[in-house]
């Protein structure tokens, strides 16, 4: 399954003539002559650009090729325009199955005769497609006699095979690559696989979807900066999930925004603001973030609201990694880049025996030129390749659990680049870090960990003086109890070193007898002998 798995992908990227995106230098003559000994596999699209033939491509390979050009289309910086702007079309113009086939398994899914039993002017051609669902208008019939615009979202039949086939040769590939590649352990490509797995297969259950929706819109319930859309928990099932229609602006589309005089500055500020106060405050934060899951309310302009949809992959943090994660951006936004460093030894993301201050020199050297700079002049690209340089050096290993975040730090600078350049980054995310760092440490944050523990102890004060007495009582008997047992412990560890032991010289002492008997006298094997047999004695009356 995962050989010809391999085999497909490799025939699709040749089909559509990929291999010219790889530059004549990187193609050293064996690789060329191998190319050449694939005559079946020639360029069957010779008359399309390269940028839609590598968007056919990735459709043609499946959701998990889709996500990955998502990924690429926010990165202008990277990339062509002629390629991202194709790529872009991934984000919700995948082709679209059949709306006879989504009808059937709404009516399935909700166990209606007919569709009409529970919506109005449900609409077979879907508003929006992409790799894993696909959506459709109606209108929902209210216990009120109201009727309620609603998208329904339905999951694509039979996905679930093929993505769990490309997930499988992944993982092959990750093992491969774990063995043989030098940085293979370091980068633990088969850990951040796993962790990538867990996410895609979430997203095929569309009632983890709607609980995700459910709690960024709670945690959102009064902000002027996001909404979430309301969902209608008792029509929704795993492979299908109705929720309120929305109507906005994709935040892609530049022209709509500034057509209706759209504060682009703060637009651009207010998405930085959202993903950190997802990411610290609330710890759950949507994890992808690409512009087909966003829109700007037509509201307000001048007060813009963002407007996310489709939070089947949600990320968290334990509140160590986010710990030093805001302490990290606090010193990189203060140019300390000690504390940087030594954070990186104290967390365990580098050995413990690293130099801190060979380290502290490696990341000043990265960073240093990109602070105080607008996002337009700052080519992250090149910073991400130079602290990978800088991770390779001091065997950085990669954190699975922080893979999410860091693409969706790729999504939202993808997104101020095109709707801000001139956003200062630093210093639009430096006072919320601090802030926030603030309330974390200090008396506030012992104010706050004592109201919120006041109940428990309020509910054991009346306890502890029985249980001091108990402790009082009871202690003593315990220690003694205690000891016994770990004598206990070490003769039993005395008798199995004394059995090991006899049995060792034991089977020596057979052995011995066998080699004598064969090939010496055999009455020198009877002593030998003799001996084995006491040592067995030994070892078994111990």
């Amino acid at each position: 399954m995962r050989l010809s798995r391999f085999y497909q992908i490799q025939k699709t990227l040749l089909q559509y003539g990929l291999d010219e995106l790889i530059p004549p230098q990187w193609q050293p003559w064996y690789a060329r002559l191998a190319r050449c000994s694939l005559f079946w596999l020639r360029n069957q699209y010779p008359d399309q650009a390269i940028g839609v033939r590598l968007r056919l491509a990735l459709q043609s390979l499946g959701p998990v090729w889709v996500k990955f050009g998502q990924m690429l289309s926010t990165r202008r910086d990277l990339f062509p325009a002629h390629l991202v702007d194709e790529l872009a079309k991934l984000q919700d113009k995948v082709p679209a199955f059949c709306g006879e086939t989504a009808q059937a398994m709404i009516e399935k899914a909700l166990e209606l005769d007919n569709i009409e039993q529970l919506f109005v002017d449900f609409e077979q051609t879907p508003l929006a497609s992409a790799s894993i669902a696909q959506v459709h208008t109606a209108k929902l019939k209210l216990a009120s006699g109201e009727l309620a615009d609603v998208v329904i979202k339905v999951i694509r039949p039979d996905i679930r095979k093929q993505i769990e086939a490309d997930l499988a040769l992944m993982d092959t590939l990750a093992d491969a690559a774990r063995r043989f590649l030098p940085d293979g352990k370091r980068l633990r490509p088969r850990e951040v696989v796993q962790e990538y797995k867990k996410t895609i297969l979430d997203e095929l259950d569309l009632q983890r979807e709607a609980a995700n929706a459910i709690q960024l819109r709670r945690n959102f319930a009064d902000s002027d900066s996001l909404y979430i859309p309301f969902i209608y928990t008792e029509h929704s099932r795993s492979n299908v999930m109705v929720m309120e229609r929305i109507y906005g602006i994709p935040v892609s589309d530049i022209a709509a925004l500034e057509a209706q005089n759209t504060d682009m500055e703060l637009l651009a500020k207010r998405g930085v603001e959202v993903f950190f106060t997802q990411v610290f405050r609330d710890s759950f934060f949507h994890a992808d973030m690409h512009p087909g899951n966003i829109f700007v309310s037509y509201e307000t302009p001048h007060n813009p609201k963002y407007i996310g949809i489709d939070c089947g992959i949600v990320g968290t943090l334990n509140p160590e990694d986010k710990r030093y994660l805001a302490e990290n951006f606090v010193a990189f936004f203060n140019r300390d880049y000690r504390k940087v460093a030594q954070l990186h030894v104290d967390s365990g993301w580098v050995p413990a025996n690293t130099k801190v201050e060979e380290f502290e020199s490696a990341i000043r050297t990265v960073c240093e030129p990109i602070f105080q700079k607008p996002l337009a002049e700052i080519s992250f690209g090149h910073v991400l390749l130079n602290l990978f340089s800088t991770a390779q050096r001091f065997n950085m290993q990669v954190q699975p659990q922080l893979v999410l975040l860091q693409k969706t730090l790729l999504y939202v600078e993808g997104l101020g680049r095109q709707l801000y350049p001139q956003l200062d980054l630093w210093k639009t995310a430096k006072p919320f870090l601090e802030n926030w760092m603030q309330q974390q440490v200090g008396l506030p944050a012992i104010w706050r960990q004592l109201k919120d523990n006041f109940p428990f102890w309020a509910e054991k004060l009346p306890q502890m003086p029985t249980l001091l007495h108990q402790y009082l009582e009871q202690g003593p008997a315990q220690q003694r109890l205690l000891v016994q047992q770990l004598k206990q412990l070490a003769q039993q560890q005395r008798k199995t070193r004394q059995q090991i032991v006899a049995a060792t010289f034991a089977a020596a002492s057979i052995i011995s007898a066998s080699i004598v008997f064969c090939f010496a006298n055999p009455w020198l094997a009877v002593p030998l002998v003799a001996t084995g047999v006491g040592f067995t004695l030994k070892a078994w009356l111990t």
